[in-house]
């Protein structure tokens, strides 16, 4: 009896457990044949090691069908590169696909709508098994992240080298007492005395400074095409520049009113514009990268320059209109302000801000000042610009 109450009890157990992992773990999760599904999402962990590397060489065109080799990193980067490269990069290329069918990618390579994609993939010949492990390194790919470039030491082991020569140079001179030839030792103190105060002057100035600066933009918006090539007036998309502290970021809103109509690009073709319609229709900002910075304790006001001044755009920023991707060509140090204050002289005709110089506007005409600078009307005062 007590024998059948154990096995009953048992029994009692195992349907238990059993009723428990079917509605935790359902057999269609443990499918062999969901992997085949070529409409299903493929992802990194499904994947073996050997698809991801071998995904990886087709990637990089490492893998030939043929005498032919599909390499989509000679298109899409895959390390952040500091010139502009209008085709999508690896990784946004990556995440757009991340939540996709192993068939919509199939579509994009081998069927493309786009005329400019057309022509790039004309020569594709991938097997579906080709582009399921493809799919699955673009899915590691789109978490990892485009890789950093390796950073270059050069100056700076050069530096700690000869900061440690001097060093040892100074303590035979003074302790050891070895070396015997003394002139090799002032030849390396003098030498390298130049060389070190050189170079902490320089990266000294240059702290806080960011000429060259041109950051990869999260839209490869291109200043040259719309205001060089369409013409735009920067006031459209700046349009506060006249009357306020800041010359202010278009909304999607402003992008939009081409867009609406403009969808493909010359060079990008769609990628980048729909990059805009996604943010417009779901509300949100885009997450431009801001390229000139002054320091916090600095006052700027465009208004003042712009509005009253009535100085370009290109006075401060260069030649905007013929730049793809945006440079800081000017360090907007102290000094260039000042210099720039020095010189540039300020219209006194026919502006109502400068009327309350009349010392300067009867000097004028009188002869005996032929124009009027910035730095004669305060221009280089300390509280101007940092009070």
């Amino acid at each position: 009896m007590g024998m059948n109450l154990k096995s009953i009890g048992n029994s009692f157990s195992l349907s238990l457990i059993f009723s428990i992992s079917t509605v935790l773990f359902p057999l269609s999760s443990f499918s062999l044949d969901s992997k085949s599904d070529s409409t299903a999402t493929a992802s990194s962990h499904e994947a073996s090691h050997e698809d991801l590397i071998r995904g990886e060489r087709l990637f990089y065109g490492l893998v030939y069908q043929g005498d032919k080799s599909v390499n989509c990193a000679s298109c899409h980067n895959t390390r952040f590169v500091d010139s502009l490269n209008w085709n999508p990069n690896a990784h946004d290329i990556s995440l757009k696909y991340k939540d996709k069918t192993v068939k919509d990618l199939t579509t994009v390579l081998l069927r493309p709508r786009s005329e400019k994609m057309a022509l790039s993939h004309k020569d594709f010949d991938l097997s579906e098994s080709d582009i399921l492990v493809l799919k699955a390194y673009m899915d590691e790919f789109a978490v990892k992240g485009l890789k950093p470039e390796k950073a270059i030491i050069n100056r700076l082991i050069i530096f700690i080298f000869i900061s440690l020569l001097v060093l040892v140079s100074l303590a035979d001179i003074t302790v050891i007492k070895r070396f015997k030839y003394k002139w090799v030792h002032l030849i390396i103190l003098l030498g390298g005395g130049i060389y070190i105060t050189d170079t902490l002057v320089k990266e000294g100035l240059a702290i806080g400074r960011s000429e060259g600066y041109s950051p990869d933009q999260p839209i490869k918006f291109s200043h040259k095409i719309h205001a060089g090539q369409n013409g735009t007036d920067c006031l459209y998309c700046h349009s506060s520049a006249t009357t306020s502290k800041s010359a202010g970021i278009p909304s999607t809103g402003v992008c939009m009113n081409c867009h609406l109509i403009v969808r493909n690009g010359s060079r990008s073709g769609a990628f980048e514009i729909a990059k805009v319609i996604e943010a417009y229709e779901k509300g949100e900002p885009i997450d431009w990268i801001r390229i000139h910075n002054l320091p916090d304790h600095a006052y700027f006001n465009h208004s003042q320059h712009v509005g009253v001044a009535g100085l370009s755009c290109q006075e401060c920023h260069g030649p905007v209109e013929e730049m793809d991707r945006v440079t800081q060509i000017t360090d907007l140090s102290m000094g260039w302000c000042i210099n720039c204050h020095r010189g540039k002289e300020v219209s006194f005709h026919d502006n109502k801000f400068y009327e309350v110089y009349r010392d300067k506007m009867e000097s004028m005409k009188k002869g005996e000042i032929d124009s009027v600078t910035v730095e004669m009307v305060g221009g280089i005062e300390c509280m101007k610009c940092h009070y």
